[in-house]
């Protein structure tokens, strides 16, 4: 099978997207958890501040 194409990956534009991870501390459990997105890499700082 033939493998799609990512349009994101490639451009030049896939250079400003970055994969971040946040631990997350449960209220019920008080265990953790991973937040992983990929953002903007302007739109960083607003992922950490939430």
């Amino acid at each position: 099978m033939a493998k799609k194409v990512n349009p994101i990956r490639n451009t030049n534009k896939s250079k400003d997207y970055v994969k971040v991870i946040k631990t997350v501390v449960s209220e019920k459990s008080g265990a953790y958890s991973f937040r992983t997105e990929i953002i903007h890499k302007d739109n960083v700082q607003k992922f950490f501040q939430s």
